[in-house]
């Protein structure tokens, strides 16, 4: 009996290592952090998020404010996900250029139903997305985390893909590995180009915007 244990052993890692040969990359698990902005080569805000598995997806929570280039204040950003990282609810609560905000999206199968209330104005909208496209809100960084979780390290070529600028227009663009590094993704959409630094962890290290001279950069723990 002793001799048959090395072998269920082995056979165990074996499953194991196979299995993480076939993702490419670890589950996506809880991660927090802080992001420094940098517009112009000046500290202007920050944005805190967090990231958690919960039940069958995984929730992004940030908040944060920022004073250029366009004032801004988020008291609450919910984007859940499936574990394909399809999101299927947005939510938005703070202030744009001085204006209160808050909008609810529910997306399911790429149909978006919105409640966008601003300065007390209630407005409902449908309108049809891909159904895999990543949710990018105007002037938020911590939603990339998306990206950098999916794809982290292990992007081998250039794909198109979708993004949803929500709640106003949804946009095609690139994503492929940089040649220097595959943790280094550049991102090309409507000719501006942005660059994302992830690690292993799917964790997004900081964010380039050469066009916008805005520049993200997460706090070291």
């Amino acid at each position: 009996m002793s001799k048959k244990y090395p072998l269920l052993i082995c056979a165990l890692f074996l499953l194991i290592h196979s299995a993480t040969l076939s993702t490419g990359k670890p589950d996506p698990s809880e991660d927090t952090g802080v992001f420094d902005i940098h517009f112009m080569g000046e500290k202007v805000g920050y944005e805190e998020y967090i990231w958690q598995t919960v039940g069958d997806g995984y929730v992004l929570t940030v908040r944060g404010r920022m004073t250029k280039p366009i004032p801004m204040v988020i008291d609450k950003i919910s984007i859940r996900l499936d574990k394909s990282f399809i999101a299927t609810q947005y939510f938005f609560e703070g202030s744009v250029s001085g204006v209160r905000q808050e909008v609810l999206s529910v997306i399911n199968e790429g149909q978006v139903e919105s409640v966008i209330l601003v300065a007390e104005q209630e407005q409902k909208t449908e309108v049809k997305i891909k159904r895999d496209a990543f949710l990018l809100p105007n002037a938020v960084y911590s939603p990339y985390l998306v990206l950098t979780k999916k794809y982290s390290c292990t992007l081998l070529e250039r794909v198109e893909l979708s993004a949803y600028i929500i709640p106003q227009f949804e946009a095609p663009f690139f994503l492929e590995p940089s040649e220097e590094s595959p943790c280094r993704l550049i991102m090309e959409m409507g000719g501006s180009e942005t660059i994302l630094d992830t690690d292993e962890e799917g964790r997004l290290i900081s964010l380039q915007i050469p066009l916008k001279n805005l520049q993200i950069i997460r706090v070291p723990d």
